[in-house]
């Protein structure tokens, strides 16, 4: 069990924010210098880098970081009123390839760690780890009745400072959006690719969370080849948000393990 840790020194940041066209829409995405190999973080279902970038600034000084608005959800429009997960891997993937990130540890919180193991499918070049954050969905809770009990039970622990960023996020990605998103995210036959993820992969929970339970957690580890899982105490399913420095701090230290510093 992890216990999250201070802040600590402060570092200066330069964070930059960038624009690139993908597929014919604007793609925003911010990022941070540092040694290799890139961080990428990928948001959830609905939300945007609003939850990802606390962890990209915890990072600063240590790794080079990113976070990316995936099209259609926070500061990236779309032309679509919606995206397939398959499309968003894409798009994802195309973002990365113009900013000529490689070899990269793609970091995905909740249905962002769908995306990842989409993307490693039909990218694998562009990843060297995984990291996946309170990993969706657990064949048992494919339901919407099912995710709104379970987040009921995580919300206790999350951080009061979450609920303007879901309103934000919501109003940004709006309800058909935003529906279509967990749609995709409950069909995705998610636990069928983590075989295949033949990388060293993290993968992390809070300890109050309840989406992503123990029990699905220890699964996920077990069917991923080279998987390991840390669990954070006293944090619910968004710990990019509740412990970004706990976060961080175990990003370095599996990046570190590997022979990735």
């Amino acid at each position: 069990m992890i216990r999250p840790r201070g802040h600590g020194q402060r570092v200066p940041m330069t964070l930059t924010r960038y624009i690139d066209e993908v597929g014919g829409d604007p793609v925003v995405s911010w990022g941070l210098p540092g040694p290799g190999p890139p961080v990428v973080c990928v948001h959830g279902a609905g939300v945007s880098s609003r939850q990802t970038l606390p962890v990209v600034r915890a990072l600063a000084g240590r790794h080079e970081a990113w976070a990316v608005d995936l099209p259609g959800f926070g500061r990236s429009r779309s032309r679509k009123s919606s995206l397939t997960l398959l499309e968003l891997a894409g798009a994802c993937a195309s973002w990365m390839q113009q900013r000529d990130l490689k070899n990269a540890c793609l970091l995905g919180t909740s249905m962002g760690c769908q995306i990842v193991a989409e993307m490693y499918q039909s990218r694998p070049e562009l990843v060297s780890s995984v990291l996946l954050v309170g990993p969706t969905m657990d064949p048992r809770m494919r339901s919407a009745r099912g995710i709104a009990m379970r987040g009921l039970l995580t919300s206790p622990s999350e951080p009061l400072r979450l609920l303007p960023m879901n309103a934000a996020d919501y109003m940004d990605a709006g309800p058909r959006r935003t529906l279509r998103a967990y749609a995709e995210s409950m069909h995705d036959p998610f636990e069928d690719k983590l075989p295949h993820i033949d990388v060293p992969a993290l993968v992390v929970r809070g300890s109050g969370d309840h989406i992503c339970s123990r029990p699905w957690a220890e699964e996920v580890t077990r069917l991923l080849p080279s998987g390991r899982l840390r669990t954070v105490e006293g944090q619910g399913h968004t710990v990019s948000v509740g412990a970004p420095q706990t976060l961080a701090d175990l990003v370095s230290d599996f990046l570190e393990e590997e022979g990735t510093p």
